[in-house]
């Protein structure tokens, strides 16, 4: 298949491309930096340069194509939620997919997939409520960019191409994300969890992560929004042990959310949220995950 993934240079991107192109699929990288990727992504067949602006430049480089993957973004958890950096997380979201779908519509060829992004921070902060893909869209800041951020790729339906929207938990993965953040104060022994450690923490192991993509590309019955997490979910406390346990250090030490909101600003907000999302749709549609478990995924990417 011939398959264009924009925005593809990031970690979800890098390890789908390379196990995209194992199985012999044709590769299109769109971004910004097309040419500085060309040493550091070998696995891609082919660049393109886009300054997501214009719908017409992507059109023309995408017809024919089988799939489309969208994973822009500018990063939730890296930098400060000033408004200038809200309003780059949306634009980054909301306005570059209006121009993907856009482009999709607009092809004499149009793609027969288009899988776009999204975060299990579109349920919110729901505390200990069990989250499906029926569950409907909280009323926070990221909430509501999930929520306008699907919306805009809902116009490909009216063109009858297919749609799914992968909602992704956190990816832990030794290449970088999350886990690679919290393991220095661990390694310390100053280790512990964040906020209260009683919210919910929607995790998935980069393998099931990839593999679950796959699944969709691979089975025409899956539409619409997709829960990308681990089946069995579990809170922040129980993560941080199991950290401390695999690392052979304390998990004790925990960091209120008021130092959070000092440190990162409103961005503590998504970082102690709670949700309890489940993978329903892959589950009811035969996927069979490799990493069940905290435990299994931990000692996986760190044993």
């Amino acid at each position: 298949m011939k398959i264009a993934i924009v925005g593809g240079s990031g970690l979800i991107g890098r390890t789908l491309a390379e196990e995209l192109k194992k199985r012999g699929d044709y590769l299109l990288l769109v971004s910004r930096n097309s040419e500085n990727s060309k040493t550091k992504l070998p696995f891609y067949n082919e660049y393109f340069t886009w300054n997501y602006n214009s719908a017409e430049l992507l059109q023309k480089k995408i017809n024919s194509f089988d799939v489309v993957i969208n994973l822009a973004g500018a990063p939730i958890g890296s930098k400060r939620w000033t408004k200038k950096y809200q309003k780059e997380i949306r634009n980054s979201r909301v306005v570059v997919t209006e121009l993907i779908s856009k482009a999709i519509c607009d092809c004499k060829e149009k793609p027969k997939l288009f899988i776009s992004s999204s975060a299990i921070g579109y349920y919110g902060n729901v505390k200990n409520d069990v989250l499906d893909e029926n569950s409907k869209a909280g009323s926070d800041f990221l909430a509501k960019i999930c929520a306008e951020w699907e919306n805009a790729s809902k116009i490909v339906e009216k063109e009858n191409i297919k749609l799914a929207v992968i909602r992704t938990g956190v990816v832990l993965a030794n290449e970088g994300g999350a886990l690679k953040k919290m393991l220095l104060p661990f390694k310390l022994f100053v280790g512990g969890p964040l906020g209260s450690g009683k919210q919910w923490f929607p995790w998935i192991h980069i393998k099931d992560e990839i593999k679950s993509i796959l699944f969709i590309i691979d089975n025409k019955d899956i539409t619409g929004p997709v829960n990308l997490v681990a089946p069995n979910q579990i809170t922040m406390n129980e993560f941080a042990k199991a950290l401390g346990k695999v690392l052979n250090r304390p998990s004790i030490f925990k960091v209120p959310t008021f130092l959070l909101r000092i440190v990162v600003g409103k961005a503590a907000e998504n970082i102690v949220a709670s949700q309890k999302a489940k993978p329903a749709k892959l589950l009811n549609n035969g996927f069979m995950f490799n990493f069940k478990t905290i435990e299994d995924t931990l000692n996986d990417l760190l044993k």
